[in-house]
């Protein structure tokens, strides 16, 4: 696929360092979840955690290997999951995390109905086809649905995810805003 895409949607293209700066204090966050963790834009959010207060994560599943705990429950962020994984298992026992029990097919209308708000999602996506529109690639399961209801959607371009058919489409015009990100995908590791 031609780079003819990136002078086409130039003016949504931001650092990730801007990308990050659209969050304000007091922001709820999305972040794609498992192996489709926006990597870049994670980092980033990390680094600049000192100057976001009040800020509320959600997560279906964490994978990535950045750390969002510090040594005290006061640092960092809120994490909400609806999944218990093992990266963040500990903070929950621990009370610096939440646990929002639901069954899985009920998380997308829980947005798109506008029963909860998402101020800020961030995911990872393909490059957009020659129609605009971005595959979400390996990990269709609730970041559509999130992404298309919330304020402000960044995506983090990755040539490197895996184009899905089916309902796994975003168009351009649905992203405010992306950075550009070639690196390998997130691996699930199994425990024995």
């Amino acid at each position: 696929m031609s780079e003819g895409w990136r002078e086409k949607w130039k003016d949504k293209e931001i650092t990730v360092q801007a990308a990050i700066n659209k969050i304000i204090p007091g922001n709820r966050v999305f972040i794609d979840s498992g192996c489709s963790e926006p990597q870049l834009l994670t980092s980033e959010l990390i680094k600049q955690s000192e100057k976001l207060i009040d800020i509320e994560i959600l997560h279906f599943l964490a994978i990535g290997p950045e750390k969002y705990f510090k040594d005290k429950a006061e640092d960092l962020f809120r994490h909400n999951v609806f999944f218990i994984g093992k990266t963040l298992r500990e903070e929950i026992n621990k009370g610096q995390a939440d646990y929002t029990p639901i069954f899985t097919s009920e998380i997308p209308s829980l947005f798109s109905s506008g029963r909860k708000h998402i101020d800020v999602a961030l995911i990872q996506v393909t490059p957009p086809d020659p129609y605009g529109f971005c595959s979400l690639g390996i990990n269709i399961d609730i970041a559509k649905p999130i992404a298309q209801s919330s304020y402000i959607t960044i995506a983090e371009i990755n040539p490197q995810m895996p184009r899905t058919l089916g309902n796994s489409f975003i168009h351009m015009k649905e992203i405010n805003f992306f950075v550009y990100n070639d690196t390998p995908l997130l691996e699930f590791i199994f425990d024995e």
